[in-house]
């Protein structure tokens, strides 16, 4: 890829950023900021104002969740990390279930477009667990 066409991505993308923060917010559907959680439980996520798309094609208006645990919301335009604690929902799902240690959690559901890069903190959520 040529420096011009990686600045021609990055704009388009910031430019997809900017028009899907707009009419959109995420939020935690299941569990609920402050709730006690067995060690393995269901997380659902949910969007308003703008389309679950899988990941692949920047789409005006869509994106897809990345759950981070015990991490800070990416900045916008930024690529969301792939590792044990960002995951990632590329094919579009909306639920998952996780297994955490017994303790104090925050879990941040990011938005991203569909190159990963975060809508940033406006379309993201966060809340904190107690795993029992």
């Amino acid at each position: 890829m040529t420096k011009i066409h990686s600045l021609i991505v990055a704009a388009c993308a910031t430019a997809l950023s900017s028009l899907a923060m707009a009419g959109g917010s995420v939020h935690f559907v299941e569990p609920v900021d402050g709730a006690s959680v067995a060690q393995e439980f269901t997380v659902k996520m949910g969007v308003e104002g703008i389309k679950v798309q899988p990941a692949g094609a920047l789409m005006e208006g869509t994106g897809h969740h990345h759950l981070i645990i015990n991490g800070k919301p990416v900045a916008a335009g930024v690529a969301v990390p792939a590792d044990d604690t960002h995951l990632h929902f590329g094919k579009g799902q909306t639920e998952t279930t996780l297994k955490l240690m017994p303790g104090q959690h925050t879990l941040t559901l990011q938005f991203a477009d569909g190159l990963h890069q975060s809508y940033g903190p406006d379309m993201s959520r966060t809340i904190t667990i107690t795993v029992k």
